[in-house]
């Protein structure tokens, strides 16, 4: 990342120098996306997939969020710490190929400043062992950093009557099959189904790959690797394999690419 800097030690990290300005990650965001590949482009479209976001011990202790609880939903501000590079014009996924905007007209990461922005429902917070916020909808890869957190603010922040340019129509959904025997080897992860059908419904195949066929694809999801194909029915899941880990009962932070259009994380557009 262009003028950006890394660092070992607490508290130390990405460091924006401009105009004397420094930023540092606030803590990371824990998400059952390993990699890019299937992450939502856009905040809530899943609420399925919760994240926790694990606050710096620097950052402060439980004070720091004192009076947070009241809020049902929060703003976060983050880095697309993965994209290598800067985009003057970038190709959005809703356009499907068939148009280009400028990098300010879009939520690609390709930008000047790779930050994110995501409001997601605040459904706990945890101060026993740090502090954590358990959120929903999160779109954002596994161990993103999160550069702040701020309450949202219904009055002023939601705007009915706002425009949504190229954006404006309904995101289209797959359907999505998932066969009994799949679903019997997913027995003791009750939330893998729901998580795999709101991420297949989102059809997360590159553009490119809706003008030629491929038989299928693998994502790592949730500690699992999802073996699917899309055909003229829709998203078929083809097969589930639990990593050895989680066979053995622990939780997918215990655990230890495909190509896509402008995204390391969601807000792709």
């Amino acid at each position: 990342m262009k003028g950006v800097e890394g660092g070992k030690g607490e508290g130390r990290g990405a460091v924006w120098g401009a105009a004397g300005m420094e930023i540092r990650p606030i803590g990371v965001i824990r998400t059952p996306f390993a990699d890019k590949f299937g992450i939502p482009r856009q905040p809530g479209l899943i609420p399925e997939v919760e994240g926790v976001i694990e606050l710096a011990g620097w950052v402060g202790g439980p004070e720091v969020v004192r009076g947070l609880e009241g809020f049902s939903h929060i703003w976060v501000l983050w880095a697309f710490h993965q994209a290598k590079d800067e985009k003057r014009v970038v190709r959005p996924p809703r356009l499907k190929g068939r148009g280009r905007v400028g990098v300010f007209a879009s939520r690609s990461p390709h930008r000047p400043n790779r930050i994110g922005m995501s409001v997601l429902p605040l459904r706990e917070i945890r101060t026993d062992r740090g502090v954590r916020l358990r959120v929903g909808g999160a779109d954002m890869v596994d161990g993103t950093p999160i550069l702040d957190i701020k309450p949202y603010l219904a009055f002023t922040d939601a705007i009915p009557e706002a425009r949504a340019g190229w954006a404006q129509e309904p995101i289209e959904r797959l359907p999505v099959s998932i066969s009994p025997d799949i679903r019997v080897s997913m027995e003791g992860r009750p939330e893998l189904p729901g998580l795999i059908e709101g991420v297949l419904s989102l059809d997360p195949r590159p553009n490119s790959h809706h003008r030629r066929e491929k038989p299928e694809y693998v994502m790592r999801l949730g500690g699992a690797d999802v073996r699917w194909r899309v055909g003229a029915e829709g998203a078929e899941v083809l097969g589930v394999e639990l990593a050895p880990a989680l066979l053995k009962g622990l939780a997918p932070e215990e655990t230890g690419d495909v190509d896509g259009e402008d995204g390391d994380g969601g807000d792709a557009g």
